[in-house]
């Protein structure tokens, strides 16, 4: 069991699950996201997208593309919820940034638990890396992939960082020790297995030799920062670091890499080429 997680198993069942509940410590959270879904809506209908291309068979393997300038590479955001909530069209809006900058931008769908296990989520999500990928070349992109998510997204972008063409990778307010969310309201749907934990917790396993910035709202709940924190230390002698974004909270966060002079967008840009 890893520093982070000695103690949390022994804390009241009612205490571990307030300690992930993030909708809950946001007190605006539900009005956050149906925001989050005008601004996508927004977006799609002014930008150039080609929205729900097909990656695989399941029903949520899709991928949205926004075409970008010639040789640029590509923004691949992986959506949050815990790999059992949300859908990638609420968070179209984070690509707003990237395209300002010229940037080719996408997002990935993926099955959710308990339809899927993490184990299955996770090669969902390395076979859409590399579909976006295939496809940003047949755009003219220059197939570099800066590899972000959130949440849940982000554990999913450290398990992805050693993809082929993925250059850097970005994990906003993320998971990457899974030991105390096994014994969270959060496994009944994922029924993460012990081998799961080990073999799917970034923290337990060695580090990528590729810039990864581990970015965290100073607002968040504590264990969200914790977790942050120690992926960052794991990390320590490799490309990259941690990004505290002072004041925000899980939600609120989104800004920095939606903004085109956002705090999280801004260190992608040195691998963007353009």
């Amino acid at each position: 069991m890893s520093t982070l997680a000695h103690d949390f198993g022994r804390w009241p069942s009612s205490e571990r699950d307030a300690a992930y509940d993030n909708s809950a410590a946001v007190h605006d959270s539900t009005e956050r996201l149906a925001e989050f879904d005008q601004r996508s809506d927004a977006l799609v209908a002014s930008a150039h997208a080609q929205p729900d291309r097909r990656y695989g068979p399941a029903e949520r393997q899709l991928f949205d593309y926004f075409p970008g300038r010639q040789a640029a590479a590509t923004l691949l955001f992986v959506h949050g919820g815990y790999w059992q909530m949300r859908h990638k069209n609420t968070f179209r809006f984070v690509l707003q940034g990237a395209q300002f900058h010229g940037m080719h931008s996408a997002l990935i769908g993926y099955s959710l638990a308990p339809q899927a296990s993490l184990s299955e989520i996770v090669r969902e999500v390395k076979q859409g890396i590399a579909a976006v990928r295939d496809h940003a070349l047949k755009e003219g992109g220059s197939g570099d992939i800066l590899l972000c998510g959130w949440s849940a997204g982000g554990h999913l972008t450290a398990l992805c960082l050693a993809c082929e063409g993925v250059v850097a990778g970005l994990g906003i307010s993320g998971i990457y020790d899974l030991t105390p969310i096994k014994t969270t309201y959060l496994n009944r749907s994922l029924q993460l297995s012990n081998d799961e934990v080990q073999q799917l917790s970034p923290l337990f396993l060695p580090a990528v030799n590729k810039p990864f910035f581990t970015a965290y709202g100073t607002g968040e709940l504590p264990q969200l920062q914790a977790q942050s924190l120690a992926f960052a230390a794991h990390r320590q002698n490799f490309p990259g670091g941690a990004l505290p974004v002072a004041g925000a909270n899980h939600f609120s966060i989104l800004n920095e890499l939606a903004d085109a002079k956002g705090a999280l967008l801004d260190p992608l840009m040195l691998y963007a080429g353009v």
